[in-house]
C-alpha cells in the first residue's frame, strides 16, 4: 500500500510542476516574442514614415500687378558747352556760377576792336562808291559814258556791302549769348584770357523739366507706349514722382537686348539733378500668373530648378520665370497651381530624397 501512495505522490507532483512552472515560462516566452514582433513592427513602420522634414509652399494663381522695373539716370533737358566761334582776347565776362540765365543774355565778350575798324573803313567805301555809282547813272541817262562803266561802279557798291555785311558777321560772333534759359556750370577761364573755338568757357544746362533714360528687356518691347506714365524715385527720398514716356529708341541693343526708353517730369524746384540714379517701376497691366518665394529657387547652368513634394519625395522641376517682387518671383512654365513647393533645406535635399512636411507656408 505504501509505494502505491508513493508513487501517486510522485505523479502529481510531476504534473504541478509541469503545469505551473512550465507552462507558465512557455507563455511568458511568447508573450514577450509577441511583444518584440510588435515593437520591430512598430519601429518599422514608424522608419517608413520619418523623412527629412521640410516647409511647403503650395503653388497658386494670384492676379498680380504686371510691373516692370529698372534702374534710370536723370538727363537735362538741354545742354551745351559754352564756346566761342571766334579768337580773341576776352574783354567781358558775364557768369554766375551755377546760377540761372535767361536765353539771349550776354555770357561773354571779345576784343573786336580790329573788326570795328575795318568795318568802319568798309562803310566809307561803300559811301563812296554809293555816290559814285550815282552821278555815273545820271551820265549814262545822257549817254555821256558807257554803260559798262555804270555797271562797274554799281559792281563795286554791292561787293563793299556783301564784305561789309561779312564783317559784321565776324563782329556778331565776338558777343556770346545764352541760346536757351538754364543753368550755368562753373566757369572755366577769366577775364582777359585769349581764347578759340576749342576753349569751353563754361556750360548751360536746363534742369526743368528733365529727361530719365532708362531700358527695358526687349520682350517688353511691345507693351510699352509713348504717352505712358511711369513711376520713380532717388537715392535719400522715398516720394514717388511720375513722368511721362516721351521717346522709344526705333532699335534694340544687340549686346545687351535692352531697348532704351526715355521719359520727361517736371523740375521746378531743381530737385533732380542730371546724372542721378533713379529707380524706375512702369506698371504695364495685370495678369494671373503663379508667384512663389524667391529663396525657393536655385540657379543652375541652364537656367533655375526648384523641388516640389510628390508621394512624400522630392522632385526636381525646371522653371522659366518672369517678373520679380521684393520677395517673390513669377513663375512663367514648369510649375502648376497646387504644386507643394519646397522652400526650406534646399542644400540637403535631392531629387529623390525622403520628405515629410514640417509646416506649410502661407
Amino acid at each position: 500500500m505504501r509505494p502505491l501512495l508513493i508513487i501517486v505522490v510522485i505523479i502529481l507532483g510531476l504534473f504541478l510542476f509541469k503545469t505551473f512552472y512550465l507552462d507558465a515560462e512557455h507563455t511568458d516566452g511568447i508573450g514577450a516574442e509577441n511583444t518584440s514582433s510588435t515593437a520591430v513592427g512598430k519601429d518599422q513602420a514608424s522608419s517608413k514614415q520619418t523623412g527629412l522634414a521640410v516647409d511647403i509652399y503650395v503653388a497658386k494663381e494670384v492676379n498680380q500687378s504686371n510691373t516692370i522695373f529698372a534702374s534710370g539716370t536723370v538727363m537735362p533737358n538741354e545742354e551745351v558747352e559754352i564756346k566761342s566761334e571766334a579768337s580773341g582776347r576776352l574783354i567781358e565776362l558775364n557768369i554766375n556760377e551755377g546760377g540761372y540765365i535767361k536765353k539771349g543774355t550776354v555770357i561773354a565778350r571779345l576784343n573786336d576792336a580790329d573788326l570795328q575798324s575795318q568795318l568802319k573803313k568798309l562803310q566809307y567805301q561803300e559811301e563812296l562808291a554809293a555816290q559814285t555809282s550815282a552821278r555815273l547813272q545820271k551820265l549814262v541817262e545822257i549817254d555821256a559814258i558807257s554803260k559798262e562803266e555804270y555797271d562797274m561802279a554799281a559792281n563795286t557798291v554791292n561787293t563793299l556791302s556783301a564784305d561789309k555785311e561779312f564783317l559784321q558777321v565776324q563782329v556778331e560772333k565776338t558777343t556770346i549769348r545764352a541760346p536757351f534759359s538754364g543753368m550755368m556750370g562753373l566757369k572755366n577761364i577769366s577775364t582777359g584770357a585769349y581764347i578759340t573755338p576749342n576753349v569751353v568757357i563754361s556750360n548751360l544746362v536746363q534742369t526743368n523739366p528733365v529727361k530719365i533714360d532708362f531700358s527695358v528687356p526687349e520682350k517688353y518691347a511691345q507693351k510699352i507706349k509713348r504717352g505712358q506714365s511711369i513711376n520713380f524715385t532717388i537715392d535719400g527720398d522715398d516720394q514717388v514722382e511720375s513722368a511721362k514716356i516721351i521717346a522709344i529708341d526705333p532699335k534694340v541693343d544687340q549686346d545687351l537686348r535692352t531697348l532704351k526708353i526715355r521719359a520727361q517730369a517736371s523740375n521746378p524746384s531743381g530737385k533732380y539733378l542730371p546724372g542721378m540714379f533713379v529707380r524706375v517701376e512702369m506698371p504695364i497691366g495685370s495678369i494671373n500668373s503663379i508667384m512663389i518665394p524667391t529663396e525657393s529657387i536655385i540657379p543652375i547652368l541652364k537656367g533655375k530648378k526648384v523641388y516640389v513634394m510628390k508621394n512624400e519625395k522630392a522632385k526636381e522641376v525646371i522653371i522659366t520665370t518672369g517678373l520679380r517682387t521684393d520677395s517673390d518671383i513669377q513663375v512663367e512654365s514648369g510649375l502648376n497651381a497646387g504644386d507643394s513647393l519646397i522652400v526650406s533645406a534646399l542644400m540637403s535635399v535631392k531629387d529623390g530624397t525622403a520628405v515629410s512636411v514640417r509646416s506649410i507656408l502661407e
